[in-house]
Order: C-alpha cells, then sequence, then structure tokens
C-alpha cells in the first residue's frame, strides 16, 4: 500500500469516523437510547442528529483514495475500466454478504420476543438478491441492516468514477492522434488535465444541482460532490508546487461556497472543511510523519467491517439489555457502551478472517447464494414455526 493510503493522518480519521457511525446508530435504533436520553438528553440528542454526517468524511476520503488508485497525477492509469470495477464489487461484496447473513440469523433470533421497528420483517427473495447486487435503495427495498445504503453507493462513485476517467482518457488520446501533442496543448493550455476538469464539473454538478434533491439520494450523483472534492483534495496534496495546491484549495472553496449560498447545507460544509483539512495537514511533514494512535489507527484499517457488523451485535444487545433490564438506566447505558466494544470487537474478526484476505469471484458468489439461501431458510422455518 501507499504512503498516502497508509497513512496514519487517515486511519485516525476513518476510525474517528466510524465510531460516530457507530455511536449514531445506537442511539438511533433500539430501546436502549430511549432510557439513557432520560438521563443525557444532550448526548444522544447531539449523536442522533449531527453523528451521522461522519458519512461525509467517508466520503471525501474514498474520493481521495480512488484519486490515488486511479489517476494520481490527473490522468487514468488503468487500462480495462469493467475488470477494475468487478473487483471493486468483490471486494466489497464478501465481507457485506458475510455480515448480513448474520444480520439476518440476528433478526430471526430476536424477531419472537423482540418487538421494535429495528428488527426487519422476514426477507424476501426480491429484497435479497436486490442487497446480493447492491439495488436495494435503488429498487426500494427495505434495507437488511443499518447503514448498507452506504456500499451500495461508494460502488457506484467508484464505478461512474472509473468510467469517467477511463472516458475522459480515451477522448485525450484519441485528441492526440487526431491533432498531435503540440497542437492539443494550443487548444488546452491549462494545467488542469480533462479528467481533472471531468471531475470539477462533475462536483459543481451535484453540489449545485442534483444534491439539492432528496429524490437523487440512491444514486452516486447526489454524493459526488464530496466524493470528488476528495479527490480534487488528493491532486492539490499532489501538486509540486504550493501555488498549485492554493489554486486547487480555492476552487474547492469557491465550489462549496457556491453551494451554501445556493442552499446551506451541513454535510456539504463537513465535507468541505474536511476536503480542506486534508490538503492543509497532508502537505505538513509534521503532521504526515504523526504515527497516530494505535488503537485508532487500527479501528480506521478495519472500519469498513466495523460498520458492517455493527448493526447485528448492537440489536443483539439492545434485545437482551430490554428483555432482561427494561426500565434500568444504568443498564442501557451500560449497553450502549458494550454494544460498541463488542461491535469493534466483531469488526476485528470480519476484517482478520474475511476483508484482509483478497478476495475472488468464487467466494463472492459462494456469499451471495449463501445470503439469499440463508434469508430464504429463515424466512421459511419462522412461516413453519408460526
Amino acid at each position: 500500500m501507499s504512503h498516502v493510503q497508509r497513512s496514519a493522518l487517515i486511519d485516525s480519521t476513518k476510525g474517528l469516523a466510524c465510531a460516530a457511525i457507530v455511536w449514531h446508530h445506537l442511539a438511533f435504533y433500539g430501546p436502549m437510547a430511549d432510557l439513557v436520553r432520560q438521563d443525557l438528553p444532550d448526548l444522544i440528542g447531539w449523536l442522533y442528529e449531527y453523528a451521522r454526517m461522519a458519512v461525509q468524511v467517508f466520503l471525501v476520503l474514498g474520493g481521495f483514495l480512488a484519486a490515488a488508485s486511479l489517476a494520481p497525477q490527473g490522468h487514468a492509469r488503468f487500462d480495462e475500466p469493467w475488470l477494475r470495477i468487478a473487483r471493486r464489487f468483490v471486494r466489497l461484496v464478501v465481507p457485506y454478504a458475510v455480515a448480513l447473513v448474520l444480520a439476518i440469523l440476528v433478526q430471526a433470533a430476536v424477531r419472537p420476543w423482540f418487538n421494535h421497528d429495528s428488527v426487519s420483517a422476514d426477507p424476501s427473495l426480491w429484497q435479497l438478491l436486490a442487497h446480493a447486487l447492491l439495488l436495494q435503495g435503488v429498487l426500494g427495498e427495505e434495507s437488511l441492516s443499518a447503514g448498507v445504503w452506504y456500499v451500495a453507493i461508494d460502488f457506484q462513485l467508484f464505478a461512474l468514477t472509473t468510467l469517467l476517467l477511463a472516458g475522459a482518457s480515451m477522448a485525450a488520446a484519441a485528441l492526440r492522434a487526431r491533432w498531435g501533442s503540440r497542437r492539443l496543448a494550443r487548444y488546452w493550455p491549462w494545467a488542469i488535465t480533462g479528467v481533472q476538469a471531468l471531475v470539477v464539473v462533475g462536483v459543481a454538478a451535484s453540489l449545485l444541482g442534483f444534491n439539492l434533491d432528496a429524490q437523487w439520494d440512491n444514486w452516486a450523483v447526489y454524493f459526488f460532490g464530496a466524493y470528488g472534492l476528495g479527490m480534487l483534495a488528493f491532486w492539490a496534496v499532489q501538486s509540486p508546487r504550493t501555488l498549485g495546491a492554493w489554486g486547487w484549495a480555492l476552487l474547492m472553496v469557491a465550489l462549496v461556497l457556491a453551494a451554501l449560498v445556493l442552499q446551506w447545507r451541513g454535510r456539504v460544509a463537513l465535507a468541505g472543511a474536511t476536503a480542506l483539512a486534508l490538503v492543509i495537514s497532508m502537505r505538513l511533514p509534521a503532521l504526515m510523519r504523526w504515527q497516530g494512535w494505535k488503537p485508532l489507527n487500527r479501528l480506521g484499517q478495519m472500519s469498513y467491517s466495523v460498520f458492517l457488523v455493527h448493526f447485528a451485535v448492537c440489536l443483539t444487545v439492545n434485545a437482551v439489555e430490554s428483555h432482561f433490564w427494561p426500565q434500568s438506566i444504568f443498564a442501557a447505558e451500560l449497553g450502549m457502551v458494550l454494544a460498541f466494544v463488542l461491535s469493534v470487537a466483531a469488526g476485528h474478526v470480519l476484517y482478520q478472517r474475511v476483508e484482509r484476505h483478497t478476495p475472488t469471484w468464487q467466494a463472492a458468489l459462494r456469499w451471495q447464494a449463501g445470503l439469499v439461501g440463508t434469508g430464504l431458510l429463515t424466512t421459511a422455518v419462522l412461516t413453519g414455526m408460526h
């Protein structure tokens, strides 16, 4: 892994964002939060309302790392975009399917004695297939686990970016072949490449258009503003001259300010602040040498696994706590802390056993089939019991 991808600063940031998302879901789902709110209303209210915006941090970091992988110099450095997209799909869906199988089993186990809105109904075949293909949001199917919509959006963003970069590079190659590099340079004298210009246009279209309409929130274009800001931040960090980095930073500020003047959105402000903080911090040698705090770095490295598995863990703890100590505020507070600790522990197991290993198509197909089969089997068993 490159120095940029394995930066302690990035890992620590991902760790903090991961912790915020887990605590948001603890405040959002389950009866423990309702009890704790009686004792700590401000804390639960903040986690409920604002901690979810940590998703914007993940979006920016996702774009930053995508630029590092796909176009570090502003030119696409891959030849087979569809193969790249397929590999991304496999890498995402193997731990995703494992976590969804666990979520289905946990919900089936607690459903008979834990009556709460956070427990989904028995999954249908169509719902399971939609999840297996990362199309649940697009097809309007209820999610089987909290936060899985983000996995689908992450894949859409990567696929969209890969195709945009590949298309721009092919167009540039065709123009060079027809006109020659010197003649083309006279018509395109700017330091920004065609690929980078296309990303800027995409960011503007998202922030000033698609992101204003919630009807687009199941599609990548709604989130491309934050993702693209991460890509621009990477090119700013990589700029060999300070003036060039400032140019990128000013462009990012202009895009974000224009979006906020059009309509204030806290999520856009956070995405812009995160992107600018990346530029500033990663151009400072002292911060680049910073080793971070090892537990937080580790949480950042396995944040995807923790993100995937935490819902099943939190649901289990909620069910047990509400069954045995339904009126105890202290038990609920202890339960929320325990749920977070167990979520990290379960994420560590998923990361070590599944995510960190390079997946194959065979493994992906097995787990996708396992996801559908587990869902249908639990539905059949519970239907038979009733």
